[in-house]
């Protein structure tokens, strides 16, 4: 292990992230390997944003530990700097951790980390907001907004989240402006994808890649709910712009969405948007550290 490169790596941690278990195990190891790591408690996105700022000389990679909030904390004090974002996934999800290959494992990680590759990315700017991974609204954002004030964490209290947000689920009328184009239409849900899945493999955008320099944009219209396991189905086989209640637009251009609905996610987190939402593309400008099981 080239001890030098191990050294000028920060992990911001989050301790209350994702699923107990596999945090506990993880805290546990990262406290193990203590003196040969730098490692840094946060408990609240603005002590993480102010301890990156005060460590930004010090260290070449910053790597987040927890899920896709905290990825997404972390990362958004690195888009356009020479800094390199690294993850140790211990989310519920890890929808951006999955996409890039990083594994719940330290050994694994720092192997990657001496390695010393990196890849650059696109990044999605909402109202001036960060998305690395997804954003949108209708169902997804409803059960972002629920799941966050649920008690409990993990892929089940998801999973219950969504049946019930599915249940009361009724269309959100959206206008779609692009390209001197206006779409409007009642949708489920309306997705904007830098890359291909929510989290837990579940692909919304099977085509989306973050360093192409497209937005995909994923609408899927109303559709009989007895037909739900289908649409399920093909969400985790990645088939799903292959349904007829599905359409996908691809573009490099800046767009807007309009809607009564104020309920967005960006990354899984619950926003609010009052007006028209605007969206574009940011190109390369963000530097993620090139695992072994990365495709890109």
């Amino acid at each position: 292990m080239d001890s030098c490169k191990i050294k000028r790596s920060l992990f911001i941690l989050n301790p209350v992230a994702g699923i107990l278990p596999v945090n506990l195990i993880l805290t546990a190891d990262l406290q193990r390997r203590k003196r040969d790591l730098s490692t840094f408690k946060s408990l609240s996105i603005d002590e993480s944003g102010t301890q990156i700022k005060k460590s930004f000389d010090n260290y070449d990679l910053f790597v987040a530990a927890g899920g896709d909030g905290t990825v997404r904390t972390v990362a958004s004090q690195l888009v356009g700097t020479n800094k390199v974002l690294g993850v140790l996934p211990m989310g519920s999800g890890n929808g951006f951790a999955r996409e890039f290959g990083f594994r719940p494992n330290i050994p694994s990680l720092l192997k990657d980390i001496k390695k010393n590759e990196t890849i650059s990315i696109d990044t999605i700017e909402i109202n001036d907001l960060l998305c690395l991974n997804v954003a949108g609204i209708g169902l997804d954002s409803f059960v972002a907004h629920s799941f966050d004030k649920l008690g409990t964490r993990g892929l089940w209290s998801y999973v219950y989240v969504t049946f019930m947000n599915f249940v009361r689920l009724k269309p959100v009328r959206i206008t779609l402006t692009l390209d001197n184009e206006t779409i409007s239409d009642d949708l489920f849900t309306l997705t904007i994808a830098n890359t291909r899945q929510f989290g837990n493999n579940a692909y919304i955008a099977p085509e989306a890649k973050p360093n192409d320099g497209i937005i995909d944009i994923v609408m899927v219209r109303p559709f009989p709910k007895y037909k739900a396991p289908l649409i399920v189905l093909r969400l985790f086989r990645g088939t799903l712009n292959k349904s007829k209640y599905v359409r996908y637009i691809k573009t490099g251009k800046p767009f807007t969405i309009t809607t009564g609905e104020k309920r967005f996610h960006i990354d899984g987190e619950p926003v609010e948007f009052s007006g028209p939402v605007s969206v574009r593309i940011k190109r390369n400008v963000l530097s993620v550290l090139k695992t072994k099981h990365n495709k890109f």
